[in-house]
């Protein structure tokens, strides 16, 4: 088995990578994928480029501009796209017809409508859930896979993350986390915060969105980042990532087993891959991906030393621009 990439501790520092400069998009609108949902998308970079597809996380989260700089744009033709419920897509936090393949049919659709034929699918934390789940059911469309932050969406990591495991090494966040829950309703508190933020009352919803975003946010990276706090509490991001985040932990993520992710691995496991995975991720811990990594050696493994969960730590952001680079020649 193929060992994971670490550096050296004697070895020279290495400058990190960072992101490409801005660009903009020469392309964007909404794509109606069903009765009840439009989503959002948009498209950067080199028309004739490699085409590369950003899958953001959550469920929930939405795209932002720095996303497209993962990516050459003189290389790439990137796609960024919001996924239903989240971001500018219509309606916002909805949970109607929203499961993880009605999103692969979504992106499987946006494929077809922006006449590609096979792309580069790049996903963290769930959004690798998600590029997992596309690639297995589409694996003739990935020309290559760069996935980032492990999240199989097992009952244990979601355990770990919302009932008892991150608590111990966040105490104090933890506390405000369930601030808003009854003693009586601490035995299940994903339950909780799901009857909470789908209860109709919008005060009612907000106030456990903010609580729930506040929570992931603060764990997010290795050092807390205001920055980071700001964007996930403001009201917008956090209904959606909570009300939907929410929705698919109370459903297991609508897999079909717990390990589907990892009993699938054989339809994808000729396509070029790469997994950069921090450390010290407290959201989506590296067991994850060393369960993903046992049953697919194949993939590169990179483990960041000194990172958290978010692609913007710098370890991680030099190991998915570096991984980005080396996949220009893909087709």
């Amino acid at each position: 088995m193929n060992q994971p990439i670490l550096p050296s501790r004697d070895a020279a520092p290495i400058a990190r990578r960072p992101l490409y400069p801005p660009c903009e998009p020469y392309t964007s609108g909404h794509l109606r994928v069903s009765p009840v949902h439009e989503i959002y998308y948009e498209v950067s970079g080199n028309p004739q480029g490699l085409p590369v597809v950003f899958v953001h996380g959550g469920p929930g989260s939405g795209t932002e501009p720095n996303q497209r700089r993962f990516f050459d744009p003189s290389a790439y033709r990137i796609v960024l796209f919001d996924q239903r419920g989240a971001g500018r897509s219509r309606p916002h936090a909805s949970l109607v017809d929203n499961t993880t393949w009605h999103l692969v049919a979504d992106m499987e659709q946006l494929r077809m409508h922006l006449g590609i034929q096979r792309w580069v699918v790049f996903g963290g934390s769930w959004g690798s859930t998600l590029s997992l789940a596309y690639a297995q059911s589409h694996p003739e469309n990935v020309a290559g896979l760069i996935l980032r932050g492990i999240f199989l969406l097992s009952r244990r990591e979601t355990q770990w993350f919302y009932q008892d495991g991150a608590c111990q090494l966040f105490p104090e966040g933890w506390e405000e986390f369930v601030a808003p829950i009854p003693p009586e309703e601490h035995g299940d508190l994903v339950a909780a915060y799901h009857r909470r933020l789908t209860c109709g009352d919008p005060q009612i919803e907000q106030k456990a969105a903010h609580a729930w975003s506040l929570w992931e946010a603060r764990t997010s990276k290795l050092f807390e980042d205001p920055a980071v706090i700001a964007r996930f509490t403001a009201d917008h991001f956090a209904l959606s990532i909570a009300r939907i985040e929410a929705h698919y932990f109370m459903n297991d993520g609508f897999l079909r087993t717990p390990d589907q992710l990892l009993e699938d691995v054989t339809r994808i496991r000729h396509i070029p891959a790469v997994i950069v995975q921090g450390r010290y991720d407290v959201v989506c811990p590296m067991e994850a991906a060393w369960k993903l990594h046992r049953v697919w050696p194949e993939a590169d493994l990179r483990v960041v030393p000194d990172a958290g969960h978010a692609a913007s730590e710098p370890g991680i952001l030099h190991e998915l621009v570096s991984a980005t680079d080396r996949f220009r020649t893909l087709r």
